[in-house]
């Protein structure tokens, strides 16, 4: 009923200094207060009264439904309340200035007073000014015919809109029941997966996917889930990825069913970053600032009509910007707002996952909902930082610093928590002087520190009374700005610590950081889950199965492993077993690694990746390599490269090279997953070591946590994410069919049997080489060998 009214009735600016989860966060405990003040008031006082109706208007059956704030009686006559918290001056909070709040209370009392046989209700428009914690109540009270025809009313409104979407959804689902796979053959193992992702949609429930890399993966999940739509699925469907090449990939396999029948009625929306699709120079979502925030609620519905009415469907963030210049309004919001509209929605994995940019249009409750997630083996890490926060001392000494001189009581509150950090400061050099120090001035504690989120609590008090005051740009404008979402997003991730989590107290000098650190995110993932109707998490890298469905809370989760659809004979998959890489064995392991690698780049003309655990030892094997190996091309990531950048480094593995090319990155960096060289642009991949994270003071809290909790601490904390890494960046070969390579792994745990058993199937012919002239030999052999072009493994 809020999305209707709304919709139908807002005007004005997008105004973001304020807005957001927090400030959401914020109303939904101002509600409850109030909430709880008027039960003491009247004894039949009910709150978050659940309300559905059916209205018919204009030929058209409508479903209302909402939540009431509270309803009561009063002399006699029931009351419907709605609550609205405000940071509008008091004088600005008329009667009228906001219509749809009237109007959501209206369609409350409308439905109650029919439900219940009333002749009259009135309806109680309460505002709580949150600076000044005073309320502001206006009330009417209304006939059941005056109540029903405000209904009817905005129905009548609203009519276009929602014959425009039947019309759609009428067509669209037919267009996806005739719906036909758009190539002529089924690749190997993607009628396989193709029938676990449509029997998943179709029933329910969830499932986890390993697919190798050649299956196609996303037309594999795509495909299916538009049938389930086009036979009584509601969705819409989510696509949702890790990682900006995996959305261009879900917009390709869409547009290939476009090319297929080009009446196609499928709609599909691309949400970017506000950073990436925003049409200023320097972002800053405020009237003031951006021609396309201000007066964005009186233009948008101009412009979605005009989007709707795209012939193509593809709402992709070029086109979503062209649509926004011409209406003068946000691409972003837009796309947002196009998501309501649109069969199938592509985005980051904030969009369901993240507490602060979740799309609330959807997901306030469960609904008929397809969740496809890319590159699930992401997926617990990203979890555990959408549910972490993390302050540094150094941002608020900076801040008050930057206040100037003279007392203010927004310096004061900065002044206490920068203190209470200093103290933080003292316990952890204690700490140190007392325990093993190996990790530095490092503390960890179980509970909150519920004296410093009190500070925190009073800053942003101060912080918002500042920035209400000092509305225009400035450097200290958006200084203090982020400084009051930094402390607000701690104090969100303050209210769900549990025994999942960790306060961590790290002292570096004079610098401290303090993090509030989700070690398992299992209890938030479930949850997200379970606002669908069905999830399908697929990556070439799902194993072990029972930690993924541990970690991203789908107990009941079917899990399927498929094989790999290439020939096994065209991998050579090799291991120098007597090559150590542990860290201790590193520096007398650099010449040798240097000496395989060179044999590998020799024995047959092409492009090569080497990847390290680290950048330290990346760059020590480099310069080995080249200082022993001169005539041999290489080159080398970088740490913290622009895009441009990686695009130039990923420009030289040229098809068909007429010398050879030896990169070296980074394990578990950006070539080492999402990358696509198919053919004789990659030929050969090294992987030195398993891929073990570094041993610190973070990855111990989980291995120790694990090890309370399941048993296997170092397996959740150590093996299995190296693994995870080593598995993904040898999937950068062998990307079709003809493509032939050689896998190349350093150390002797790769043929331990606790290993060996994470790996895939197609892995099972692994051989272990105890030299360079091993070596040599092997891959000679291997490369005279004709190439398979299919398999059926």
């Amino acid at each position: 009923m809020r999305r209707l009214v709304e919709f139908l009735l807002r005007t004005g600016s997008i105004d973001s200094r304020f807005s957001g989860f927090d400030r959401a966060n914020e109303g939904a405990r101002i509600h409850r207060r109030l909430q709880r003040a008027a039960a003491k008031v009247h004894e039949d006082y009910k709150a978050e009264v659940a309300l559905r109706q059916e209205y018919t208007c204009d030929g058209i059956t409508y479903t209302l439904e909402g939540r009431a704030d509270g309803i009561f009686t009063r002399d006699g006559v029931p009351v419907v309340e709605e609550i609205k918290s405000t940071t509008l001056p008091l004088e600005e909070i008329t009667e009228n200035h906001a219509p749809e709040h009237w109007a959501q209370g209206q369609v409350y009392a409308a439905i109650y007073a029919l439900q219940n046989d009333l002749p009259r209700i009135t309806v109680l428009l309460t505002y709580f000014q949150v600076d000044e914690e005073l309320t502001v109540p206006y009330e009417h009270t209304y006939t059941a015919e005056e109540l029903d025809q405000i209904v009817q009313n905005l129905l009548h409104r609203y009519a276009p809109w929602a014959r425009l979407a039947a019309d759609w959804q009428e067509k669209s689902r037919e267009g996806m029941r005739q719906l036909a796979f758009p190539f002529p053959t089924y690749r190997p193992g993607q009628r396989a997966m193709i029938s676990e992702v449509y029997t998943t949609c179709r029933d329910g429930g969830q499932l986890l996917c390993q697919a190798p890399t050649g299956i196609g993966k996303t037309m594999s999940v795509l495909f299916p889930a538009l049938k389930a739509l086009g036979n009584g699925v509601k969705g819409p469907v989510f696509y949702l990825t890790a990682r900006g090449t995996t959305r261009a990939a879900a917009e390709d396999a869409l547009n290939r069913f476009r090319t297929q029948d080009s009446s196609l009625p499928l709609r599909s929306v691309t949400l970017t970053a506000k950073d990436k699709i925003c049409l200023c120079e320097t972002r800053e979502c405020t009237p003031e600032a951006c021609p396309y925030a201000n007066g964005y609620y009186d233009r948008i519905k101009d412009a979605l009509w005009d989007a709707l009415d795209d012939t193509t469907g593809a709402l992709n963030a070029a086109v979503l910007q062209e649509y926004a210049r011409k209406h003068r309004v946000c691409p972003f919001e837009m796309g947002l707002d196009l998501s309501l509209w649109s069969d199938v929605i592509i985005g980051d994995y904030n969009y369901l996952f993240d507490p602060v940019v979740r799309l609330q249009r959807f997901f306030e409750s469960k609904g008929d909902y397809l969740f496809l997630v890319d590159e699930a083996h992401n997926l617990p890490d990203r979890a555990r930082e959408m549910h972490s926060a993390s302050l540094e001392k150094a941002s608020f000494y900076q801040a008050k610093k930057n206040l100037g001189k003279g007392k203010s009581s927004l310096k004061t509150a900065l002044s206490r928590v920068n203190d209470h950090f200093i103290e933080w400061r003292h316990r952890c050099e204690e700490a140190a002087a007392r325990e093993d120090a190996r990790f530095g001035q490092t503390l960890f504690m179980p509970d909150l520190d519920e004296s410093f989120d009190r500070l925190l609590t009073r800053l942003c008090e101060q912080l918002e009374i500042w920035l209400d005051e000092h509305r225009d740009p400035s450097e200290q404008h958006s200084e203090l700005l982020q400084l009051y979402f930094d402390a607000r997003a701690w104090l969100r991730v303050a209210e769900t610590f549990d025994d999942h989590f960790v306060l961590q107290i790290s002292a570096y000098g004079s610098q401290v950081r303090a993090s509030l650190l989700c070690l398992d995110p299992s209890n938030f993932l479930a949850s997200d889950f379970s606002l669908g109707r069905a999830a399908v998490l697929f990556s070439a890298t799902l194993a072990p199965a029972a930690y993924y469905k541990d970690l991203c809370g789908l107990e009941n989760a079917r899990a399927v492993a498929l094989r790999s659809p290439f020939p096994q004979q065209n991998m050579a998959l090799l291991c120098a077993q007597s090559v150590s890489t542990r860290y201790r064995d590193r520096e007398k392991s650099i010449p040798a690694i240097a000496d395989y690698l060179a044999t590998m780049v020799r024995a047959q003309t092409g492009n090569y990746l080497a990847f390290f655990p680290s950048y330290a030892y990346l760059d020590k094997v480099y310069d080995n390599f080249c200082e022993r190996y001169p005539d041999l091309a290489v080159c080398r990531q970088e740490s913290a490269m622009e895009e441009d950048q990686r695009a130039a480094f990923l420009e030289r593995f040229a098809p068909s090279p007429s010398r050879s090319l030896l990169g070296f990155a980074v394990l578990g960096g950006v070539f080492g997953e999402g990358v696509d060289l198919a053919g004789d642009r990659l030929i050969g991949v090294a992987v030195i070591g398993p891929g073990l994270p570094q041993v610190g003071a973070r990855q111990e809290q989980l291995r120790d946590h694990f090890e309370q909790t399941r048993g296997c601490g170092f397996d959740y904390a150590y093996r299995y994410p190296g693994m995870n890494k080593v598995l993904q960046a040898a999937g950068r070969l062998i990307r079709t069919p003809t493509d032939r390579g050689v896998v190349l792994l350093f150390d002797d745990r790769f043929v331990a049997s606790e290993y060996l058993r994470l790996m895939p199937p197609h892995w099972s012919h692994l051989r272990t080489v105890y030299n360079e002239q091993a070596l040599q030999a092997t891959l000679e052999a291997f490369w005279q060998m004709p190439a398979t072009e299919s398999s059926e493994l």
